[in-house]
C-alpha cells in the first residue's frame, strides 16, 4: 500500500527518516513529502498558502494507479489538516487517513495564526512557549536536533482559512493516534462539542491508538509511532 507521510509545521520529509523502515519492512510503499516552501531553509515561501500544500498533496495521490487500490494519508501535527484537504478533493482515492498528533480541520478553520511571522514566515519559537505536554521526552539532544534541522513555516499556511466540499471526507476511516492528550479527552471533546474536536466528530469512522509522548512521536518515540501506524492501516 502507498503511505503518504504529511509533516507538520517546520520539518520537511526527512522528519519520517526514522519512522519508514518499520513501514517498509511490512511492506508498504512511503512517500515522506516536502511541501512547497520547505525545500530549505533559504527558499522563498513567503507567497505559497495552504492550498498550495493541499495540492501538492493531491498531485502525489494522483500520480499513483487507480488499479494499485487507495493510498493511505498520514499527517502530523498541522499536517493532518492538509490530509483532511487532501481526503476532501479525493475521497475515493483514500483508504483511511492516521492523524498523528493531530485531527482534521474543519470548513474555516486555520492551523495557528497566533504564531509570530517574520517575513512572510514563521520560525521555530522558543521552547519556552510551548506547553509543557508538547515537550514531553523531547530532551535535549533531540531538541538541539529539531532546532538544527528546522525550516520556517510559510505564513500563509498556518493562517489561510480550511475550504473544504465535498463531504464524503466523512466517509473515509479515520485513526487518531493520541500523544499529547489520551483518546479517552478527544472522545470527551467530541462529546462536549469542543470546537477543535467538531470536525472529527463528523467522521462516521474513527479510531484510536494511544501512544503517550510529547507533540513529535517521529523523534521522541519513532519505533512505537511505526507500529500505530502498521496496526491502524492493518496487514499489507
Amino acid at each position: 500500500m502507498d503511505l503518504v507521510l504529511i509533516p507538520g509545521l517546520w520539518l520537511d520529509g526527512s522528519s519520517w527518516d526514522e519512522v519508514v523502515p518499520a513501514l517498509e519492512q511490512a511492506g508498504h510503499r512511503t512517500h515522506a513529502l516536502t511541501l512547497p516552501g520547505m525545500e530549505s531553509k533559504d527558499a522563498d515561501r513567503s507567497e505559497i498558502t495552504l492550498r498550495d500544500h493541499v495540492d501538492a498533496v493531491v498531485e502525489v495521490i494522483d500520480s499513483f494507479d487507480p488499479a494499485d487500490g487507495k493510498v493511505v494519508l498520514v499527517g502530523h501535527s498541522g499536517g493532518g489538516a492538509i490530509a483532511h484537504a487532501a481526503v476532501d478533493a479525493r475521497p475515493d482515492r483514500v483508504a483511511r487517513v492516521v492523524y498523528v498528533d493531530s485531527e482534521p480541520l474543519g470548513e474555516g478553520g486555520v492551523i495557528n495564526d497566533q504564531l509570530p511571522v517574520e517575513n512572510g514566515e514563521v520560525p521555530l519559537q522558543d521552547w519556552s512557549l510551548f506547553e509543557e505536554e508538547d515537550l514531553v521526552d523531547l530532551d535535549d539532544e533531540l531538541r538541539a536536533a529539531f532546532r538544527e534541522r528546522a525550516i520556517p513555516s510559510p505564513a500563509h499556511v498556518t493562517s489561510d482559512p480550511q475550504q473544504l466540499f465535498d463531504e464524503r471526507r466523512y466517509d473515509v476511516p479515520v485513526t487518531v493516534i493520541a500523544c499529547e492528550f489520551p483518546s479517552a479527552m478527544l472522545r470527551e471533546w467530541m462529546e462536549q462539542g469542543h470546537p477543535d474536536a467538531q470536525e472529527l466528530a463528523k467522521i462516521r469512522d474513527v479510531d484510536y491508538i494511544d501512544l503517550p509522548t510529547g507533540h513529535w512521536p517521529q523523534f521522541t518515540r519513532p519505533k512505537e509511532l511505526g507500529r500505530a501506524i502498521l496496526a491502524s492501516i492493518g496487514p499489507t
